[in-house]
């Protein structure tokens, strides 16, 4: 399997090149853009991230425990009488729910976009010259020989093919 690295100059040109790669049947493995090009993902058949229910499920939870250990200390465990005070004064115990909840929505929703990325410390990059100050870059992973031309076609400036390692082996 090759990887064929194809950068363009112009964002409408890196949109229209994954829609025409996605037509013709080959697996987009990635692109590289220096900012947010609107379409792209819809171009390449990338799915809605569910990372936002992560965060969500993240944030229900760390407020949940937040109150609950509050409410647990200040009304069962070690319940102080102090100037009068209700036990469960629930109005002193926001700001501190309040971060712990946005504590762990951040904390796991970043830990699970790295996870989910495969990005760790130690990872291997394969760097494209100027991808991310002013080219856009489509990777595609295919054998035929025809993606390139179908990349210089759509507007490509460079086509690189590279033979894949196989992944997991040794």
């Amino acid at each position: 399997m090759k990887r064929l690295t194809a950068v363009f100059e112009e964002a409408e040109q890196l949109v229209e090149a994954a829609r025409q790669a996605r037509t013709a049947g080959y697996a987009i493995a990635d692109a590289f853009v220096p900012f947010a090009v609107h379409g792209l993902d819809e171009a390449m058949g990338l799915r809605r991230s569910r990372l936002t229910w992560v965060c969500f499920a993240a944030a229900l939870t760390g407020g949940t425990l937040a109150m609950s250990f509050q409410l647990w200390t200040s009304v069962s465990s070690w319940p102080l009488n102090v100037g009068g005070k209700p036990f469960a004064s629930v109005a002193a115990f926001l700001p501190v729910t309040f971060e712990l909840t946005v504590l762990t929505a951040a904390l796991v929703s970043a830990g699970t976009f790295f996870a989910r990325s495969r990005l760790f410390p130690g990872k291997r990059a394969t760097p494209v010259p100027r991808a991310t100050d002013d080219r856009f870059v489509l990777v595609v992973d295919t054998d035929a020989p025809a993606a390139e031309a179908l990349m210089r076609q759509a507007g490509a400036v460079e086509v690189t093919a590279v033979a894949q390692a196989p992944e997991g082996g040794s």
